[in-house]
């Protein structure tokens, strides 16, 4: 099948199915004017913002940002893949699909092949944990984990012997050396006298799958006592550890049901949750929690549990998420914080105290807050003003770090309280707070914890004023607030808004650079798409180009070259604006290898930070200077740093 009859049928099936019955079918939807309103299916919301546009054929969502067409809604909300999807709507349509070309045909069968190699390594693993060979490992499922026959079918455990079994397996099956080895399942020795042998050995075996429920990598537990105890798939074309969420899949419709999504420590714990009826937890894959698997929490619910175990470990853990979900914070998002008590973990705890004490630890968790004020303030010594200075120097340094101003100036405000009540109240004030709060009840922290402003003795200095949010000419004169006339201050400083559109149209430069360099080499929209925000991109035409770009690259279920790629915008989106892309004609003449895209593009995200970063700290001198605020000069500093960082980085980029 051509790209030009894929496209045909593609186009005939959005002409005869409606959006509206393809979405309706998961999402109760609501007739709003010309368009359908209801939740968004692919993040936890309360208030409506996801849209349906019956005429236009497409679907967004206001909220998270999802958007697409009857295509990609089979996709995305059902885990479809793309010729899955595409059989499904062609028989609710009545239209048989085009007969697949051999080119289409190899295409495909290249990309299914990973998977069926995974698939029968986990068939491989299934099968040898039934046997004597794996009596080992079927003993310690059954008796130490107490797991029975559904559960270890469900979650497809297996075991992995130590005689090289899998790699003869398979490669009697004809599938070649250099897969295994790709896949992560052959480990091949650097020293060529040692021979090749099975990656995964003595082990039971986990399988870890996609959204879509594919293997894409395995986790072992050793049944020796050498180390590591877990050994998990290294990167492979289908596996980014950083990326995926342990039992995402089949969490995600539970959790967006019950609007609980629980986050362990492992597998283990994952799965004894669900022996327990506690369907919707996942777990990282051998790492500290990344931003990007908080974001894929994001989309199940806005407020995932982080679960850790009561001991050391958990709450370092806890504190590792600390730093990394403080900058990506925005409205309505966060972590909550479980930790078990008697260093157990959630098998000891649901075996000692059952499903019912875990849901009521469940309505107990912390906020982020707390584990960022218990971070820098506990156990720390604050017997002298200078140590007080310093646990509030290092607690606003890390509240500046959030990019999100709303959000950051929440925090800020809390932090603040929390510092005063702990470290600058006098002794006859703390009394009296102290009375205050037990004399009432109030729902939130932000309500029991006084500001400054009101309780403070009149002995105590302070020091923070409300900045206005209005900026002034810093060349022309202004009055303070007891409207006394200052003299003319100027400071040389460009206002912002020319600062604004200074760094805009030179960010927007850059950002066409980058999109040439994805439309020569497509897959690199899967590198630095998660980078890129179509809000951080000013001009009109230019953000509307990278949308379609985005689009059509995401319709497309297999691998295309970038002149393929070119020609079918070109094709679909006629006046898309690619002619008028003078960086990709630059490009095409230098004929770069990808290699080289890679670092310029790393250049170029580098330098409209740094555009970012310089107009929002012009930005804060200018308000620093008009209207001193301690908020502000602590959210300068921070960002200095940032930049200094940047600038470190950005120097060896050419290295």
């Amino acid at each position: 099948m051509a790209n030009e009859d894929l496209q045909h049928f593609i186009e005939e099936l959005r002409t005869r199915i409606s959006i509206v019955d393809i979405v309706g079918a998961k999402v109760k939807l609501t007739k709003k004017g010309r368009e359908y309103q209801g939740l968004c299916p692919f993040h936890n919301e309360k208030t409506p913002s996801f849209t349906v546009n019956e005429s236009k054929g497409f679907y967004h969502c206001f909220g998270c940002g999802a958007h697409g067409d009857i295509l990609k809604f089979e996709m995305e909300a059902n885990g479809l893949p793309f010729l899955d999807a595409l059989q499904k709507l062609s028989h609710m349509a009545g239209v048989p699909m085009p007969t697949l070309s051999a080119k289409d045909k190899e295409h495909e069968q290249e990309k299914k092949s990973l998977y069926d190699i995974m698939e029968q390594a986990c068939l491989f693993f299934e099968k040898n944990l039934h046997m004597p060979i794996g009596a080992e490992g079927l003993k310690y499922f059954k008796e130490k984990r107490d797991f029975d026959e559904d559960i270890i079918k469900k979650f497809r455990l297996g075991y992995a012997p130590n005689n090289n079994g899998l790699m003869a397996h398979l490669k009697s099956m004809g599938i070649d050396e250099k897969d295994l080895n790709e896949l992560g399942l052959m480990s091949i020795p650097e020293d060529k006298n040692r021979p090749k042998h099975d990656f995964f050995r003595n082990r039971i075996m986990i399988p870890i799958t996609n959204k879509q429920g594919k293997i894409i990598a395995f986790g072992g537990r050793v049944m020796e006592k050498i180390e590591p105890k877990y050994l998990n798939s290294p990167e492979t074309p289908i596996f980014n550890k950083r990326r995926n969420l342990y039992n995402l899949d089949k969490a995600r419709e539970v959790a967006y049901k019950e609007k609980q999504l629980i986050i362990c420590e492992g597998y283990m714990d994952v799965i004894a949750l669900d022996k327990y009826g506690f369907s919707y937890a996942v777990a990282p894959l051998g790492t500290a929690l990344t931003e990007e698997q908080i974001i894929e929490a994001w989309k199940v619910t806005p407020e995932p549990i982080l679960c850790l175990d009561g001991d050391a470990p958990g709450t370092k853990a806890a504190m590792r998420s600390v730093d990394r979900v403080l900058p990506i914070l925005k409205a309505g998002y966060s972590l909550k914080f479980m930790f078990l008590p008697d260093n157990m973990d959630p098998d000891e705890y649901l075996k000692c105290h059952g499903a019912e004490s875990f849901k009521a630890l469940m309505n107990k968790t912390k906020p982020l807050i707390d584990i960022l004020w218990q971070k820098y303030t506990q156990d720390e010594n604050a017997n002298t003003p200078e140590r007080k200075a310093l646990i509030e120097k290092t607690l606003l340094e890390e509240v500046a770090k959030i990019k999100d101003p709303t959000v950051r100036g929440y925090y800020t405000q809390e932090i603040k309280n929390r510092i005063y009540l702990a470290y600058k109240q006098s002794a006859w004030s703390k009394d009296k707070a102290n009375n205050s709060q037990q004399s009432s009840q109030h729902h939130t922290q932000a309500q029991t914890a006084p500001t400054p402003q009101h309780v403070a003795p009149t002995s105590v200095k302070n020091t923070y004023q409300p900045k206005t949010n209005n900026y002034t000419n810093p060349n022309k004169s202004y009055t303070n607030k007891n409207n006394n006339q200052r003299s003319t201050i100027n400071h040389n400083i460009s206002t912002p808004d020319t600062l604004r559109q200074k760094a805009y149209s030179e960010n927007d430069i850059n950002f066409g650079m980058i999109i040439a360099a994805q439309l020569i080499y497509p897959e690199l929209i899967d590198d630095y798409e998660e980078q890129i925000f179509t809000d951080d991109i000013k001009d009109e035409n230019l953000k509307k180009l990278y949308q379609t770009i985005l689009n059509t690259y995401h319709n497309e279920d297999t691998a295309i070259s970038g002149e393929d790629f070119q020609n079918l915008i070109n094709k679909n989106h006629p006046s898309c604006g690619i002619k008028d892309l003078w960086q990709l004609e630059m490009l095409k003449k230098r004929n770069p290898f990808i290699n080289e895209l890679k670092k310029l593009i790393e250049k170029l995200l580098a330098e409209n930070k740094l555009r970012t970063l310089d107009e929002e700290i012009k930005n804060l001198s200018l308000s620093l200077c008009q209207n001193f605020s301690e908020e502000d000069y602590i959210r300068q500093n921070a960002l200095k740093q940032e930049r200094n960082e940047i600038v470190s980085k950005y120097s060896n980029l050419d290295e």
